[in-house]
């Protein structure tokens, strides 16, 4: 083989080997998508529960979806609320009910931390401990999985929390 064939095959082969590298290097894939409005108002949040979807809905004729998991049966809610905090990789107490059920968990679990069920962000929501928040469980999302509060994929809170305020309405339907 000659010199310049040598070379034009080692080439190809690194440009294989880089694009293979590229390919793991590459996160997880969001899930969220552009769909149509359906039919609520601008700025407000939507969950779905039935559906395991949540809704922004971002303007009269768009919202972006995302699938969650939300309340098992008996630890769903329903009604309409407002965001009141948002956090990054908050700190967790389970709350009582949680605890009552699983009383091995500490009082406290560290922000960052992989046993630290709110994942990489929080949006907390008024009037009781219910949050809109990622996971380290993302095999739930899509399922009627947790004790009343919203989870996202992590990948998709980050997101959710840059577009949204505090005071943002969330609507929590059947």
């Amino acid at each position: 083989m000659r010199r310049e064939e040598l070379f034009s095959l080692v080439q190809a082969w690194v440009a294989v080997i880089a694009m293979i590298a590229v390919l793991f290097m590459v996160g997880p894939v969001r899930a969220v998508e552009l769909v149509h409005n359906p039919g609520y108002e601008p700025g407000q949040i939507i969950v779905r529960s039935g559906e395991r979807k949540l809704y922004l809905i971002v303007d009269g004729e768009r919202a972006l979806r995302y699938p969650v998991a939300v309340g098992k049966p008996g630890k769903q809610w329903f009604g309409v609320k407002a965001i009141d905090g948002k956090y990054v990789r908050p700190a967790w107490s389970p709350p009582a009910e949680v605890k009552r059920d699983v009383p091995s968990l500490p009082d406290v679990i560290e922000g960052g931390s992989p046993h630290n069920p709110m994942g990489e962000r929080a949006l907390t929501l008024t009037g009781d401990a219910y949050a809109i928040h990622g996971t380290n469980r993302p095999k739930s999302v899509g399922t009627f999985a947790s004790y009343g509060c919203i989870r996202m994929y992590n990948e998709d809170i980050v997101d959710l929390y840059d577009r949204v305020k505090v005071g943002t309405r969330v609507v929590v339907t059947r």
